[in-house]
């Protein structure tokens, strides 16, 4: 017999959720601080903080903040060297295939809400193949408001003509969360991602150690 789902559409942040973009990262950021006869980081400090965004990497590799004069030098030198690395080491999570087929099977659609920029965003999503059934790839260059605003998730459903209500937006980050919850969503955070802990606001949300389990929150 055909299960019927109430859940309509999947929406999933990109790093740290779909995509372990991690590696590429951790080279970039050490690749220009060498350049800049800057000590490099520990790899484990600067995944921690992927998903916090370029502006964050910045801070910590440099140890400086947005008010010095070279930040934002900084920052486009670490975007650029990103942009040249950008899928050399990046893989999905294990068992998002998975989730994916999964998804195919029982015809419930899936897309991606993102704080990356579509010049960076594109290239990853189009590096897999697993990942060419996405319905809409939603960055800040379609909306006014990023990601804790629930402007990105509301823009999906409303484009794909699905009722947020019927939609459930995965992500690693505290903002996810607060993005699919404010948009009238259900709301999934993957502790193997980069932002999410024990002593994380997690405003309630089901969490998950593994994206197979996603499959048993889907109703």
């Amino acid at each position: 017999m055909q299960e019927n789902y109430k859940t309509k559409l999947v929406l999933f942040d990109l790093d740290g959720t779909l995509v372990d973009t991690a590696p590429d990262f951790i080279l970039s950021l050490n690749n220009i601080l060498h350049r800049n006869n800057k000590e490099p980081l520990d790899s484990s400090i600067i995944r921690n903080h992927v998903s916090d965004g370029s502006a964050k990497l910045t801070e910590i590799g440099f140890k400086l903040t947005s008010e010095h004069p070279l930040f934002y030098k900084y920052r486009q030198e670490l975007l650029d060297e990103y942009e040249k690395n950008i899928t050399t080491s990046s893989t999905l999570f294990e068992g998002i295939d998975f989730v994916l087929e999964f998804l195919n099977s029982k015809k419930i659609l899936f897309g991606i809400v993102t704080n990356k920029p579509f010049k960076y965003a594109k290239p990853v999503v189009e590096h897999f193949r697993e990942l060419d059934n996405s319905k809409i790839l939603v960055c800040p260059d379609d909306i006014i408001n990023i990601k804790p605003d629930p402007e990105g998730v509301l823009f999906a459903c409303a484009e794909l003509d699905i009722d947020p209500s019927e939609t459930i937006y995965i992500g690693d980050h505290p903002k996810d969360l607060q993005a699919g919850l404010s948009a009238g969503s259900k709301v999934i955070g993957c502790k193997y991602g980069y932002s999410i802990n024990e002593d994380t606001n997690t405003y309630g949300a089901n969490l998950i150690d593994k994206p197979q389990e996603i499959i048993s929150l889907i109703k």
